[in-house]
């Protein structure tokens, strides 16, 4: 088995450093603090669910350094495959709280849509509010970076979750601003449920792709291309080089955090030498790390014509 790490970048942006340091947390207690003053100083229902809705970005962050450090130990006899996949634990839990915070923000939204209430002091409110979008923008921006560069389900969860905050932040703003103007302070729940409903949706999502994850979803179709063009390069180069048409079926991938795992067969000639064998399993090994990263590889060398049991069982080959 052969595995592949991305390329070394600044610790500071790698998935665990980003967590460890509590970037996160600190920010989610800031724009906690600020937007309950926001709410205080104005008694605005929009206000209070996104403050609410900060409560959960929290609980989410705190969540996510404790499995981003489960994920991180190695494999260990209970756990030959290591421990990746504790990062889909996080993502789906912080689809929960989003989920549960969109259904709380309806609720108090729908009761102040009955009794509309004139706002107090909204521009102390709608600034703190805004200052509070900023924050958690650009952490969300340098969560997104890390997860696409490492392919951390822990981190793209956080993000999203922050990303939901500053829509959610971005929605009760336009609301208050219209209701000041208007005098239709029933715009403010108003911005709240429409919020709340969007918020929902992101929440699903995060719960959907973590369900996914956990059920070793396969690797991604792009990643998945790339698979297949690496096995026809080694395929032409056994052809050019040894006049031998190698041989790959019984193909399997899946995904676990920021690792990939592929699992194939490699037919060759009966009575080629071993050393000769694993020679192109080597190759083909080193191919698939240089254009994967973070992928582990498993290939499995058989003479040609040779199926398995499990093969035979199933009948799949592909």
């Amino acid at each position: 088995m052969a595995e592949q790490t991305p390329a070394r970048t600044s610790d500071w942006m790698r998935p665990h450093s980003l967590l460890r340091i509590s970037i996160s947390i600190a920010v989610a207690v800031v724009t906690i603090v600020l937007k309950m003053l926001a709410w205080l100083l104005t008694g605005s229902v929009g206000l209070l669910s996104d403050a609410l809705e900060s409560f959960v970005n929290l609980a989410g962050a705190t969540f996510a350094l404790a499995m981003v450090t489960i994920a991180q130990r190695p494999a260990d006899d209970d756990h030959p495959y290591g421990h990746h996949k504790a990062e889909y634990f996080s993502a789906g839990f912080e689809g929960l709280l989003v989920i549960g915070a969109s259904l709380a923000i309806i609720w108090v939204s729908v009761a102040r849509w009955l009794d509309p209430q004139p706002l107090q002091r909204l521009d102390w409110g709608l600034g703190l509010s805004l200052a509070s979008t900023v924050l958690n923008g650009a952490l969300a921006w340098l969560m997104f970076r890390s997860a696409r560069t490492y392919r951390s389900m822990a981190l793209e969860g956080d993000a999203r979750h922050l990303m939901t905050d500053v829509y959610t932040s971005v929605g009760v703003v336009l609301g208050l601003g219209l209701a000041h103007l208007s005098g239709w302070w029933w715009l403010d729940p108003l911005a709240g449920v429409v919020v709340a409903l969007n918020i929902l949706w992101h929440g699903a999502v995060l719960v959907w792709r973590a369900a996914q994850g956990l059920m070793d979803v396969a690797m991604d179709p792009e990643q998945l291309l790339q698979v297949e063009t690496v096995l026809h390069a080694q395929v032409q180069a056994a052809q050019a080089q040894t006049g031998v048409a190698l041989v790959f079926d019984s193909l399997r991938t899946r995904q676990a955090g920021g690792h990939s795992f592929i699992d194939l067969h490699l037919h060759l000639p009966g009575d080629w030498s071993l050393a000769q064998a694993a020679d192109w399993r080597h190759r083909t090994e080193a191919a698939l790390m240089a254009a994967i990263p973070s992928v582990q590889v498993h290939i499995e060398l058989l003479p040609q014509g040779a199926v398995t049991v499990l093969e035979r069982q199933t009948g799949h080959r592909a």
